[in-house]
């Protein structure tokens, strides 16, 4: 009886988390000025510790997101970049969900001439994922 109240009890904290509410506001993201605008280059960020939440389950999603953008004026400020990440340790969301939310978020945050995000996601239920999202800028 004991190991059934414990896990009724896990089971309703685990039911706290923001599940499901995928459109609250998030961490402005910083940026800076691009230092060679006469130049495009590729610029990589890698996260190897990205965590979330599985919307059907509750349980914790583990995942490497990498950021490869050629910026336009702006670049993306890390230290912002890490707290904007952070805000997913406790949302339930879909992998496609969050790749492509990242996506959108950094190109309203610095609005590159290109950008990729990949998300690698660790095993679950003998599987992994790796979703890819895309922008590149329109030329009018």
């Amino acid at each position: 009886m004991c190991v059934f109240v414990l896990i009724n009890e896990l089971m309703n904290r685990l039911s706290s988390f923001t599940l499901f509410k995928t459109n609250k506001v998030m961490e402005k993201i910083e940026t800076f000025p691009n230092p060679a605008t006469e130049r495009k280059y590729t610029i990589t960020h890698v996260n190897p510790e990205f965590t979330s939440v599985c919307p059907k389950t509750g349980l914790p999603d583990f995942g490497i997101v990498t950021v490869n953008y050629v910026p336009d004026k702006q670049c993306l400020e890390l230290k912002a970049l890490k707290y904007y990440y952070f805000q997913y340790r406790n949302q339930g969301i879909f992998y496609e969900a969050i790749t492509n939310k990242i996506l959108d978020d950094l190109i309203e945050a610095c609005k590159p001439f290109e950008m990729e995000i990949v998300t690698e996601w660790k095993v679950r239920g003998g599987m992994t994922s790796i979703i890819k999202a895309n922008y590149t800028k329109s030329s009018s």
